[in-house]
């Protein structure tokens, strides 16, 4: 063990066992450095998981990418497509395509004795991505089934089990008979109080489409951060084609789909970035101070090593070495406070949030572990720059003035 490490040892234990005047200011500097870093842990945890959450909830209706008819002109009254085996073949196999299937839409009208509301009846060829959503009963099983939002239920007052009732206007209005197999919540409330789901057989007959007709083509991928690289990929692999009947295939990404979400869970990057600036302010702030303290307390012990001919650079790193320990103190407590309290929220859901305000009733978290990393790593090596000015105040010292001092 070098001599300077061996000496910051023995100073930063005594000061941890002994009750010096410096204590009191070296625990407020501390606890400055676990707050701040606890709070930069939930900043990130609670940003990246709301992002995440609002993104999935958004996707439920929408997949990642979409590929469509290139004449639709953007209502939910979509023009079809074919759908071939082929076709999904050659996009299951763009990297990061998890998944592609069909899907089917049709606007229409559900109506009860005292309510009516207008909706869109949506078919797709696997629900099983939407399964966590469901509140009550099951997922539509067979062509004489649907299921609605929470949202829909109590405002038309229907259970599951009760008939429900849907017009569609087309040359002549037509009407279906359908039983409530299920109820689901999303919590993303534009899209709950509009969606109807049922089988893709179902909205095949209302539209006179055949089997390997569709609305469209939905993709969700496995990572978002790719999502414009893989949509480019599909682009290429479906722009220049040309279906059975010579319509070109069109594709959109979940956020040119829905510019006005995605705008908002932007900002919320200005606002990690704000904040994780401000804590790094106040930690900077109570290192500085803490040193310096540290110093003037050790005034005495630093005039000795001068006389006894140690250099300015060894006293330096004395205390570098001391204030480098006292912020590893403080960022060690800090990650088990943040890590722990955000595993709390995780678990326990105990802290809500208004659903029909931020999509989601309770604060969601994730655990970016990279960006957890990273930032530790980053703040290590801030404070190690931050120290380093007020460390040179130990060189200033001379042993004359340290006989004047005491």
């Amino acid at each position: 063990m070098r001599a300077e490490s061996f000496i910051a040892r023995r100073l930063y234990y005594k000061q941890e066992e002994q009750n010096r005047s410096s204590r009191p200011a070296i625990r407020v500097a501390v606890a400055g450095i676990v707050i701040g870093m606890t709070v930069m842990i939930l900043t990130l945890c609670v940003v990246i998981g709301f992002k995440r959450t609002v993104t999935d909830k958004v996707a439920c209706f929408g997949a990642h990418i979409q590929v469509v008819n290139f004449d639709n002109n953007n209502t939910y009254e979509m023009k079809p497509v074919e759908v071939s085996d082929s076709m999904l073949s050659v996009l299951r196999a763009i990297p990061h395509v998890t998944e592609a299937k069909a899907f089917l839409t049709k606007p229409g009208i559900i109506k009860t004795d005292k309510q009516f509301q207008g909706i869109i009846l949506k078919a797709a060829d696997d629900w099983s991505r939407f399964a966590p959503n469901v509140e009550e009963g099951h997922l539509p099983e067979s062509d004489k089934e649907v299921m609605l939002s929470r949202t829909l239920c109590q405002k038309l007052q229907l259970a599951v089990g009760d008939e429900v009732y849907c017009y569609f206007v087309g040359e002549n209005v037509r009407v279906r008979r359908w039983t409530l197999a299920g109820i689901y919540a999303t919590g993303f409330e534009e899209a709950d109080s509009r969606f109807i789901l049922a089988q893709p057989s179902v909205v095949r007959r209302l539209n006179g489409w055949d089997d390997s007709q569709a609305s469209g083509i939905e993709l969700y991928v496995d990572n978002l951060a790719r999502l414009e690289q893989t949509a480019d990929r599909v682009w290429y692999a479906t722009a220049n084609h040309l279906d059975r009947d010579g319509n070109a295939y069109y594709s959109q990404t979940l956020e040119q789909l829905n510019p006005a979400v995605f705008a908002w869970l932007d900002l919320l990057d200005m606002n990690v970035v704000v904040i994780i600036l401000l804590m790094l302010l106040v930690s900077g702030f109570n290192i500085i101070s803490g040193l310096i303290i540290l110093i003037l307390d050790n005034i005495y012990l630093i005039g000795v090593l001068k006389a006894l001919g140690a250099s300015n650079g060894f006293v330096r790193r004395i205390f570098i070495t001391e204030a480098a320990m006292l912020v590893g103190k403080g960022m060690a407590w800090g990650n088990l406070l943040g890590l722990g309290l955000a595993a709390l929220q995780y678990f326990s859901r105990w802290i809500p949030l208004d659903a029909s305000t931020y999509y989601i009733g309770y604060v969601p978290i994730a655990f970016p572990w990279y960006l957890i990393v990273a930032l530790n790593i980053g703040v290590a090596l801030i404070s190690f720059l931050i120290i380093l000015a007020p460390s040179s105040v130990a060189t200033r010292i001379s042993p004359s003035q340290v006989m004047r001092y005491d």
